[in-house]
């Protein structure tokens, strides 16, 4: 089955779509960069660089996909007007960009639909024709009468993927000669972060801030750590961060904040307290998935970032010191969001763009087994 793959980034929502037998023949993205790497990932598919609302490129857009012959459809479009981890400001545009996705249906008329978004995609208003209509019913009054519509708000870590992320799914099927297309039962065990990265050894951050002496001093087994980690894979380099960021963590056991340190209190770099929630500077934990990974997953000082760790020893305080004192690694975050080993990404690829780029996305485990859903549909009554 031929697919459209609107709003693809590099593509990490299709990683394993092609090996279940899904052709994403063609697909559109707005940012250069982006567009260009995907094509570097996934040489096959033509890909359409430009402006979804630009006329000349939806006309491009549906007339490459009615040549290919597209059955499906996968949308997802840009969730941050939306997302509570954005300012979500009334009006934004990128709310709006959903009425491209429902006009490439109309005019392409997939016999399926998959569009993905954060859960209060659902329930935000956007204003057409000077009147304010709710995103969910404007599909279902401009889609209805084509498709059966099914509405999901789900958490990808009951689908097997080590990592807690909530998304509202709509699974569009076409009335007429289609099978119906339906979310796979959740799954009764949930993938830890134990499970997911538990078997990779201590990887000690690279502190910015302090001279090659105190580097040894700081963290004796650095080199031969980091060594280890980059034979495991090119992407499990270890985290820059500052020293009193990493001395704060340090002193802070799996699943707790530094904010709840007494003597190692996160500080800035004029020695003042540091203010912030309970969920910055602080650490993951070891017997459950993995929190939302977000864009800004380079910092400590951000949402849930920070690697679980383990005790590690007692300094001569009679302190406890503990691994792992950085934010998960990108091989490490790649692993969370069920990104294949095997992922074709150019090696030579910015990682501060990878980081930001996984941030944005939808874990392609969840979207293959979703795939393979309509699949065991389309082959158990004949349909397609």
């Amino acid at each position: 089955m031929k697919v459209l793959s609107l709003f693809a980034n590099i593509g990490v929502a299709e990683a394993y779509l092609h090996e279940i037998g899904m052709d994403v023949a063609v697909a559109n993205e707005l940012i250069e960069r982006r567009a260009k790497l995907y094509s570097e990932i996934y040489p096959e598919t033509n890909m359409i660089c430009g402006d979804i609302t630009n006329s000349d490129i939806m006309d491009r857009i549906v007339t490459e996909s009615k040549a290919q012959g597209i059955e499906i459809i996968m949308a997802t479009p840009p969730c941050q007007g939306m997302s509570t981890a954005g300012q979500q400001e009334d009006d934004d545009e990128r709310n709006k960009l959903i009425c491209y996705v429902i006009e490439a249906v109309k005019r392409i008329c997939p016999k399926y639909v998959f569009i993905e978004n954060v859960p209060l995609f659902l329930s935000t208003y956007i204003n057409i024709n000077e009147k304010k209509i709710m995103i969910s019913d404007l599909i279902k009054q401009e889609l209805g009468n084509e498709y059966v519509i099914n509405t999901y708000v789900i958490d990808t870590k009951d689908y097997g993927v080590p990592q807690m992320r909530e998304r509202a799914i709509l699974l569009l099927s076409k009335i007429s000669d289609t099978t119906l297309w339906e979310l796979p039962h959740k799954e009764e065990k949930l993938v830890t972060m134990e499970d997911a990265i538990g078997s990779l050894p201590m990887l000690d951050p690279y502190v910015k801030d302090i001279t090659d002496e105190e580097r040894k001093i700081m963290f004796p087994h650095y080199e031969e750590r980091k060594a280890q980690a980059l034979k495991i894979s090119p992407w499990h380099n270890p985290p820059h961060h500052v020293k009193r960021q990493v001395v704060a963590m340090q002193h802070t056991p799996t699943g707790c904040s530094a904010f709840d340190n007494k003597v190692y209190f996160p500080v800035k770099e004029d020695g003042k307290p540091v203010k912030g929630y309970h969920n910055t500077y602080s650490r993951q934990k070891w017997n459950v998935p993995a929190y939302t990974v977000t864009m800004d997953n380079r910092k400590i000082s951000s949402q849930n970032n920070v690697h679980p760790g383990r005790l590690e020893y007692k300094n001569s305080a009679g302190e406890h010191i503990y691994s792992d004192a950085r934010t998960l690694t990108l091989y490490e975050l790649m692993i969370i969001m069920s990104l294949p080993h095997d992922w074709p990404v150019p090696i030579k690829t910015s990682e501060a763009f990878l980081r930001r780029i996984i941030g944005e996305g939808i874990p392609p485990l969840f979207v293959k087994k979703v795939f393979m859903k309509l699949i065991e549909g389309v082959n158990g009554d004949g349909k397609a």
